[in-house]
């Protein structure tokens, strides 16, 4: 495991102990109920009724219990070793039938075996791939022949805006579009240097967070481009001009519960979905 990768998972070990109990991931709420899944995964990706489901870069699992709760038999995979632990103790409190694997990405298929009906992953997590040629054929390989791909994500080009600005401020260009093997390295958060940038979370702003972490930048061509390399068919393509939560500033919550950027409605892509399979 490389450096960047060894940061990144102190990292998402350090945010799990900030997520679990922060408004933002309601815990509580999913113990009585709730279904974290977005109406546009559920409703794309259909009925998983008895179908084998694997769920990569699952955090602590609370997107992969729902999906269990509709239906189907999940596997969630994460490298955050605090993560996976909080998926499985809250698996076993709820009694809910899921499977929890801890790994690096790349090491996955050396740590899992069997195939899949469908593989799964969403919200937040293409900026954590170092390689998406390798992404890609981990994907490919836990579909079974048929087996059907679905992501839902946030856009790419919303990814180059400017995520730190004030909320009057207009959209502006911050980070870069195209990819790079070099990833873009962000200080240990609250390292008390006496700037706002380095404290917060976006699932709690007064979060003391400790940790660097590195993060690639991946543009749309090479997110299809590494699936078809890997031999899936592309099925679908969405975009959206909402986002799930305020990702930038400079968003605004609609009745909808949906984030959009009022002062040009419809203006920018801020989420996608694809559905792809494997021949």
């Amino acid at each position: 495991m490389n450096k960047h990768i060894q940061a990144n998972r102190a990292y998402w070990d350090a945010l799990t102990l900030i997520h679990v109990p922060s408004k933002f991931y309601d815990v509580e709420g999913f113990k009585r109920g709730r279904c974290t899944l977005s109406p546009t995964a559920i409703e794309e990706l259909g009925d998983v009724t008895e179908r084998s489901l694997l769920h990569l870069q699952c955090h602590f699992g609370m997107d992969t219990m729902s999906w269990a709760r509709r239906g189907a038999h999940v596997t969630g995979a994460d490298f955050s070793k605090k993560a996976i632990a909080q998926a499985r103790q809250l698996a076993k409190e709820l009694s809910i039938p899921a499977e929890f694997v801890c790994s690096e990405l790349s090491e996955l298929p050396r740590r899992l075996s069997g195939q899949f009906d469908v593989v799964f992953t969403s919200e937040g997590v293409m900026a954590w791939l170092p390689d998406l040629r390798v992404w890609a054929r981990v994907i490919a390989h836990f579909l079974k022949p048929g087996g059907v791909f679905y992501i839902h994500e946030f856009h790419p080009f919303v990814g180059v805006m400017d995520d730190e600005g004030a909320p009057d401020e207009p959209p502006r260009l911050c980070y870069p579009y195209f990819y790079s093997p070099k990833p873009m390295e962000f200080p240990a958060k609250g390292s008390g240097r006496g700037d706002t940038r380095y404290s917060g979370d976006y699932a709690d702003p007064d979060a003391h967070v400790g940790q660097s972490s590195c993060e690639w930048f991946h543009n749309f061509s090479d997110i299809i481009n590494s699936l078809i390399g890997a031999g899936l068919r592309i099925d679908f393509l969405n975009e959206f001009d909402w986002c799930t939560y305020q990702s930038c500033p400079f968003l605004k919550q609609g009745e909808d519960g949906m984030w959009r950027y009022p002062d040009a409605p419809e203006s920018l892509p801020l989420m996608f979905s694809l559905k792809a399979t494997k021949p």
